[in-house]
């Protein structure tokens, strides 16, 4: 299975092992579709190795019925059932808000912090091994939480706990912190041709 070569090799004092196990902070950014699928990918993965998997949907709609929800709600009553994998939390962050502004601000806001204490308290427990924020982005970007307390908050995390982000505008300090950063950008898409979303691909 191919590993990849690091282009250099930092003088950090950390042996190869210790530098190849670092947590990482991920961010998906970017216009283009794909961001959260890509982070359901690496969750996939996590859950395979036995990672107990914890997302975090910050601003789709609570009604919203997204395909991996129910595909990773399925693996984790195998989890339940057999050990196989991880276990599984699945969180919806907003009673029916979607990134296009709705409805009073102020409780949107009041969700969006209240899902990011959680996740902070969760980061203090170590309770996962890898995390999606799906569309965390927004309420940084928007002000309702605060991006330096975001930063400090990751960058202190204890343990070996993976944490991905998605969304498009990431700030420029959460890129700076990541580790990884990955900007999804168009060269063709289908709504171009006038074709709306279809059921299997993007839900």
């Amino acid at each position: 299975m191919p590993q990849g070569v690091p282009t250099s090799v930092p003088d950090d004092g950390l042996t190869t092992r210790q530098r190849r196990n670092r947590p990482l902070l991920i961010v998906h950014t970017g216009a283009m579709k794909g961001k959260s699928t890509a982070a359901f990918g690496l969750a996939l993965r996590a859950w395979n190795q036995g990672w107990d998997v914890g997302v975090y949907q910050f601003v789709k709609s609570a009604k919203w019925k997204v395909g991996e929800e129910a595909a990773f709600l399925a693996l984790g009553r195998l989890h339940e059932q057999t050990g196989e994998g991880g276990a599984v939390a699945w969180h919806k962050m907003g009673e029916g808000w979607s990134w296009i502004q709705r409805g009073p601000e102020e409780d949107h806001a009041v969700n969006a912090r209240e899902g990011w204490e959680q996740i902070k308290r969760d980061l203090a427990a170590e309770r996962f091994g890898c995390y999606v924020l799906d569309e965390f982005t927004y309420p940084m970007k928007w002000g309702w939480i605060d991006v330096a307390d975001v930063v400090a908050t990751l960058r202190a995390r204890p343990g070996r706990q993976h944490v991905v982000i998605t969304g498009r505008d990431a700030h420029p300090d959460l890129i700076a912190a990541a580790d990884l950063v990955v900007e999804m950008t168009k060269v063709k898409h289908p709504m171009d041709a006038g074709q709306k979303g279809q059921r299997g691909i993007e839900w």
